[in-house]
């Protein structure tokens, strides 16, 4: 099977290219052919036979006229998949993030290569965030603080009134007019199947009525640790983004009223300073790697406080296969990863006080956190070889349908 992976990056800059390169990897391994259409970029590590790509483009360094030209609509983006099509001929065109860098116009241009060859082309989406129906993709209000639900209404006017996207009332008037625009030509119905990494995210997909009998969940793939073996430490740990939304600063004010139990941080972000304000905090700095494996193996357990409508997070799954128990909030995606009472407990979101508690008292009962231990080691992820053996029986479950 030929699948073309669409992506707005094509270099290594979060989830969603990880998820993407992982994919082709194990496709090609398999013995399928794989290519790549994005942005071209000086770190670019994947590609396409007709090394057609389209221009970078950073948003935050962008005009304002060019912001608002190319982020609803992009003829170059239509041109160069077009060349792609052409030449590499996919079964499966699979979409990632592609919103604003590359726009849903490449949807329309696949729409009509398979309308002018008349090939079968599968076209699927693995939604990575809330895109579809949030212009900021978080359905978060960050000038609230919290998470908003109010545009899955299809009334993208609202991005507008809390400046939602880089804070910028511009850049949220362009956000929601992308939103409308693409909603009003129904463009999302060209698309044949929706991946969603969680339940959660398949209920909120759902507001919009193009999508809700396409979509499929399927949790996302972790690789299996080669060494799960080491000591449990003294500590517990949060590794991550240090922002508002991930539950920082909750997280600190539990650590504060817990002066005798030694946490560990390691990632970077906004909140770094109010991290290092905390005196029982360690602070490691971003960690990556073999460094970031010892760190998860080493933990009592982690905690995971996020506040706002989390996917599927990397970072729980994580814990639990390296045996690392989880205490994480109530929220999103995540309550679908913890089995509360087993692998970890779970907490009020945003509630310090109901986090203490649970910190304190799985800190203080060595039975049960070992029991957790235990239990971490019945694997209850994909590996990426099953993940995508799913993944195929979706590609012809949608060439077949």
């Amino acid at each position: 099977m030929k699948i073309l992976f669409v992506n707005k990056f094509l270099h290594p800059n979060g989830g969603s290219e990880t998820y993407i390169f992982k994919l082709g990897e194990e496709f090609i391994k398999e013995g399928h052919e794989a290519e790549y259409f994005g942005m071209e970029h000086e770190g670019r590590i994947v590609g396409n036979s007709a090394e057609a790509y389209t221009s970078d483009m950073d948003l935050r360094k962008g005009s304002k006229l060019g912001y608002a030209f190319k982020t609803v609509y992009s003829r170059e983006a239509r041109k160069k998949i077009r060349k792609v099509l052409d030449k590499f001929s996919p079964d499966v065109v699979h979409l990632n993030n592609f919103n604003y860098q590359l726009t849903p116009s490449v949807i329309l241009e696949v729409a009509k290569w398979r309308k002018k060859t008349g090939r079968k082309c599968a076209v699927v989406y693995t939604a990575h965030d809330y895109q579809l129906v949030c212009p900021n993709h978080m359905l978060f209000c960050p000038s609230e603080g919290k998470v908003c639900e109010r545009c899955l209404s299809g009334k993208f006017k609202h991005c507008v009134k809390g400046r939602c996207i880089h804070g910028s009332k511009l850049k949220s008037m362009v956000g929601a007019f992308e939103g409308w625009f693409w909603k009003k030509k129904k463009t999302y119905r060209l698309i044949d199947a929706v991946v969603c990494p969680s339940e959660f995210m398949r209920s909120k997909l759902s507001a919009n009525a193009l999508l809700r009998d396409k979509t499929r969940v399927m949790h996302n793939f972790v690789r299996p640790p080669l060494d799960k073996s080491g000591e449990k430490g003294d500590y517990v740990l949060y590794f991550g983004r240090l922002s508002e939304e991930k539950g920082i600063e909750t997280l600190c004010k539990a650590c504060e009223e817990l002066p005798h139990i030694q946490f560990v941080f390691a990632g970077g972000g906004p909140l770094e300073e109010r991290v290092k304000s905390v005196k029982n905090v360690r602070f490691v700095g971003f960690k990556s790697g073999e460094e970031l494996e010892e760190l998860i193996k080493g933990a009592r357990f982690s905690v995971y406080p996020s506040e706002w409508y989390e996917n599927c997070p990397f970072s729980v799954m994580e814990s639990r296969s390296y045996l690392t128990p989880v205490i994480g909030a109530r929220i999103g995606g995540i309550p679908e990863l913890i089995s509360e009472g087993g692998t970890g407990d779970l907490f009020e979101s945003g509630n310090a006080q109901d986090l203490k508690e649970k910190i304190s008292a799985l800190w203080n009962d060595a039975e049960r956190n070992a029991r957790y231990i235990e239990n971490c080691k019945d694997r209850a992820f994909y590996t990426t070889a099953e993940y995508c053996g799913e993944l195929l029986s979706v590609y012809s479950e949608v060439l077949n349908g």
